[in-house]
């Protein structure tokens, strides 16, 4: 069984449908611990309700970015963390972290990446007038949002939508897409073939 730490910063919805996921047998892993950068995120009582460990890792409380990160490493190491989801953790991972840590780590963004990169994806894929929009889950690299596509689901957008609503409907999609991604991952049912990630059914 592998084991599994979810990073956030917010309200932990996407964490939420993963606990929810893996309780009901969808997917077999471990969560020995939920790590939150921000000591108010709600997403803590989230874990906590379902009797999820936590810890909170506030990088201005370490002298140095190579402080926080090995500290994280540290934490990682002893828990046998195989793969890290990142589901709302606003925080980036430098290049040294993530190939120290060697394993799979995986994100989630509300755009159809390439498209719309970074932040405010919602907001900007509106006002360029695209006709869809999206999320991805892909795997983190050294470079923001540019790691090989594991998954992605689209929506249309209607005349009448706002950030608000695409955000809101996209969340839901979200909430669909990242323990499918999460149970790939932890039954191996996948392989990356230059930048293509290509899933086993």
């Amino acid at each position: 069984m592998k084991n599994i730490s979810i990073f956030i910063s917010g309200r932990g919805s996407n964490l939420e449908s993963i606990l929810k996921k893996r309780n009901s047998g969808f997917f077999d892993a471990s969560i020995p611990f939920v790590l939150s950068n921000k000591e108010d995120a709600m997403g803590l009582q989230v874990a906590k309700r379902y009797n999820i460990p936590t810890h909170v890792f506030n990088i201005k409380s370490f002298p140095s970015r190579n402080d926080f990160e090995k500290a994280l490493l540290d934490l990682l190491e002893k828990h046998s963390i195989d793969l890290i989801v990142l589901a709302g953790f606003m925080s980036i991972l430098s290049k040294d972290f993530i190939t120290s840590f060697g394993k799979p780590i995986i994100n989630i963004h509300p755009s159809l990446l390439p498209a719309f990169p970074g932040l405010n994806a919602q907001k900007r894929t509106l006002e360029y007038g695209a006709k869809f929009a999206g999320c991805t889950v892909h795997f983190v690299t050294a470079n923001v949002d540019a790691g090989p596509i594991i998954l992605q689901d689209v929506i249309p957008i209607f005349d009448d939508d706002t950030e608000e609503t695409i955000t809101m409907r996209l969340l839901e999609r979200e909430h669909l897409l990242l323990p499918e991604a999460i149970k790939i991952i932890v039954e191996d049912r996948f392989q990356i073939i230059g930048r293509r990630v290509i899933v086993e059914k």
